[in-house]
């Protein structure tokens, strides 16, 4: 194995989903915070820090299999992956790509709107990814993951996801 940089192993890890929101990689989402590549040739080492959206995150164990596996079936064999829990993962942190992504997939990306400074806990107008229509109402604060509330469209009748803003 020679010179395996940073940059090669973030293309191996853009091949990484999210499970439970597979449209999205680990890099759209944000979550992979540094690379660190030492040595070379057989000694070359890897370290990839990862931050979870929500700390106790059940997909965080899934992703970590899935790094190892792009990862070692490239040849790193000298592999860490180091949660980082401060500073906390924020909507934030997702790539743009990642949220016309999410919006194709048929949930409503985050979006913040707030009307004050710190305006954290303001109600959202969330638009549909249907028909793009902000007249919606919120159905259940919690959907199948914790990170995802549920919506309506008034105007499509169409129920929704909408990736909240944190």
């Amino acid at each position: 194995m020679e010179g395996i940089s940073k940059e090669q192993v973030y293309e191996w890890l853009s091949t990484v989903t999210d499970p439970e929101v597979p449209a999205l990689t680990i890099l759209d989402l944000g979550i992979v915070r540094d690379v660190e590549v030492t040595g070379k040739g057989n000694d070359t080492a890897v370290k990839v820090f990862i931050t979870p959206t929500y700390s106790g995150c059940p997909a965080m164990d899934v992703i970590s299999i899935g790094i190892r596996m792009a990862l070692i079936s490239r040849g790193i064999g000298n592999l860490t992956i180091e949660m980082q829990l401060s500073p906390a993962w924020t909507t934030d942190w997702m790539t743009e790509e990642g949220k016309k992504k999410l919006k194709a997939y048929g949930i409503a990306p985050p979006h913040r709107k707030a009307f004050q400074p710190l305006g954290l806990f303001e109600e959202d107008k969330v638009t549909c990814p249907r028909c793009g229509s902000e007249e919606t109402e919120l159905v259940s604060q919690f959907g199948p993951t914790s990170c995802k509330a549920l919506y309506k469209c008034l105007s499509c009748k169409e129920p929704f996801e909408h990736f909240k803003c944190h």
